[in-house]
């Protein structure tokens, strides 16, 4: 299993803090060092074990780092990675936690320097909590990593980077950018606004009345506004063809209970049912 000398967190939140803990768990890195803005939220890191060290300086931080995971919002990830490509040795290996993906690889690899290792990846392991004291060590535990490796990626940076959220116990997949956001705008990013949508129409003097559906459906409508908005935009185009066959779709409902007719909702609440019932617990 690969061990680091020094890994860099860029970012040190949920998907951050949750990275730093895993690798000292189970001692993966010799050093964890945390960078970010706010020296508060650094200390808080430290003192939950997440990092050994931290930054607030990010060319400081990275500059003897063998591995580099990029986990903040998702329009900053690429200026983050140029940035961090501009001071590492060749040998490092560069990666992030985006959420979309396609701008991301795209603009890095306009201007990623000649020998720079940089592997795109995004853990299917969020939540609607945000900050490193909800970090855990276990979070990537049987969690989907997809890689978006592009045509320039070499074989050897693929693998380093499978290897690394492997040994997070991570299961990991791999897939075009395009391909990822395509996707994650259905199974990720249009469930957000779904989960607003009824979270917001619902009337303040009728909160009281919520029970464990409401809650379940809108759990991640507490989701961070301000991580939230770069996605939704940097995905808009994929999201609105997903709306649209969510609007196709609720649609047929509202038809078929304007003319009260049992068949069709059975029909597609059986739908329904079926496709979750696929995914299980």
């Amino acid at each position: 299993m690969q061990r680091w000398k020094t890994a860099a967190i860029i970012g040190v939140g949920l998907i951050g803090g949750s990275i730093g803990l895993a690798l000292r768990k189970r001692g993966l890195a010799d050093a964890v060092i945390g960078i970010g803005r706010r020296q508060a939220g650094l200390d808080k890191a430290l003192g939950l074990g997440a990092v050994t060290s931290a930054a607030i300086n990010l060319e400081e931080g990275v500059r003897d780092a063998d591995l580099v995971v990029v986990c903040t919002p998702v329009d900053q990830i690429a200026g983050h990675v140029l940035q961090v490509a501009s001071v590492v040795s060749d040998h490092a290996l560069l990666t992030d936690a985006g959420s979309t993906k396609a701008s991301i690889v795209a603009k890095v690899e306009a201007t990623l320097p000649k020998g720079k290792r940089f592997v795109g990846s995004h853990p299917l392991a969020g939540s609607e909590k945000n900050g490193v004291e909800f970090a855990r060590a276990d979070l990537f535990t049987g969690r989907i990593v997809v890689l978006t490796p592009s045509a320039h990626s070499a074989p050897k940076d693929i693998c380093a980077a499978t290897e690394f959220w492997r040994s997070l116990e991570a299961e990991v997949i791999s897939m075009p950018p395009d391909v990822h956001d395509h996707v994650l705008a259905t199974t990720s990013h249009l469930p957000h606004l779904v989960a607003c949508a009824v979270a917001q129409i619902t009337p303040n003097s009728e909160l009281q009345l919520t029970a464990g559906g409401w809650r379940d459906l809108t759990r991640i409508a507490s989701g961070e506004p301000d991580l939230w908005l770069p996605i939704l935009l940097d995905n808009r185009l994929n999201i609105l063809n997903s709306l649209a066959r969510f609007e196709k779709t609720m649609a047929e409902f509202r038809a078929a209970l304007d003319k009260a007719d049992p068949a069709k909702l059975r029909q597609l609440l059986t739908e329904g049912k079926l496709c979750r019932d696929a995914v299980g617990n």
